[in-house]
C-alpha cells in the first residue's frame, strides 16, 4: 500500500459519513486504495501513517465481503465512526486497518458475488483452494486470488502481519472464531451480542480468508454474522449497540495476541 490513487473518488455510502473521515490526515486515508474490475473505487482508512504500520502489526477489519450482506457494512462504518471518535478524545487504542466494504461492485448490485461473478470469500490463495464450488454464488474464480479486492487483501496481510483479521457477513447469527488466538477476542463479541462461539462456520470453506489467513498463516481470524434480512434483522441501527461493547474491548487490548511469538 502507498499513496497512488489517494483521490477524492466517490466511496461506499454509510451512516459515518465526511465527519468522521474529518478527522483524518490523508496519509491515513485512501479513498481510491485498489479499484475494481469495473473502475470503482475501493476505500481504505487506517490508524496512522504506512511506515508506522509496517512496524505495529494492526488489527485488519472489513465488511462488505459478500455484497448482499449490508450489515457488515454497517458495523465496520460504525466502527470506524467509534475509533476516529475515541482517538480524537485521546483514547490509546490497538493500531488499525479498516475496509468499510471490499465488495463495493457487488454491493451496488445487491449480489453476493463480484462484477466477475467471483465469491471472495472462496478465492484465497490457501492451500486447499478449489475450482469446485456448490452452486454459482459461491465460484471460486477461474484460479486463486484472481480478484483484485482479494489481491488486495493479500498484500495488507504479507505487508502488514496483521495481529488478528475480523471480518463481517450476516446470515446465521454466530460469532466464528477461528484459530486458539482468536478466542478471547471472539468470546467478546459472543457475551456483548449473545451469539453462539464457533470455532468453525460448521461446512466446508476452501479458499475462505479464514483457511488462508489461520490455516495457513498463523493469523487469528474472527468472522461475525449477524441477523440478515431473513433472519430478524428489521433495522441496520440495530447492529452497532449489539456488538459495541465487544469491539470496544477488542481496540483497547493493546497486546498482540500473540503475533510476536
Amino acid at each position: 500500500m502507498d499513496d497512488r490513487g489517494n483521490s477524492p473518488d466517490k466511496r461506499p455510502t454509510g451512516d459515518t459519513g465526511t465527519r468522521s473521515r474529518a478527522l483524518l490526515s490523508t496519509t491515513r486515508h485512501w479513498p481510491c486504495w485498489k479499484k475494481t474490475s469495473r473502475g470503482t473505487p475501493i476505500e481504505l482508512l487506517a490508524s496512522m501513517s504506512v511506515d508506522d504500520l509496517r512496524r505495529s502489526r494492526p488489527i485488519l477489519l472489513m465488511g462488505g465481503v459478500h455484497g448482499d450482506e449490508p450489515e457488515g457494512v454497517q458495523f465496520a462504518e460504525e466502527t470506524l465512526r467509534w475509533l476516529l471518535e475515541a482517538e480524537a478524545a485521546g483514547e490509546k487504542l490497538c493500531p488499525w486497518i479498516l475496509i468499510p466494504c471490499l465488495n463495493v461492485d457487488g454491493r451496488a448490485a445487491d449480489q453476493r458475488v463480484n462484477a466477475r461473478g467471483v465469491d471472495l470469500n472462496r478465492n484465497y490463495p490457501s492451500r486447499d483452494w478449489t475450482t469446485e464450488s456448490k452452486a454459482d454464488r459461491y465460484f471460486p474464480g477461474p484460479q486463486a486470488a484472481s480478484e483484485v479486492e482479494v489481491q488486495g487483501v493479500v498484500e495488507l496481510i504479507r505487508d502488514f502481519h496483521p495481529r488478528l483479521i475480523i471480518h463481517c457477513h450476516s446470515w446465521e447469527p454466530c460469532i466464528v472464531a477461528t484459530g486458539d488466538r482468536a478466542l478471547r477476542d471472539g468470546e467478546r463479541l459472543a457475551r456483548a451480542s449473545g451469539y453462539e462461539l464457533r470455532p468453525e462456520i460448521g461446512y466446508p470453506t476452501p479458499g475462505s480468508l479464514s483457511r488462508y489467513a489461520w490455516h495457513d498463516l498463523q493469523i487469528p481470524v474472527i468472522c461475525i454474522e449477524e441477523r440478515d434480512r431473513h433472519n430478524g434483522m428489521s433495522d441496520l441501527s440495530e447492529v452497532w449497540p449489539r456488538f459495541a461493547p465487544g469491539i470496544q474491548e477488542i481496540f483497547r487490548d493493546l497486546t498482540d495476541r500473540g503475533a510476536s511469538t
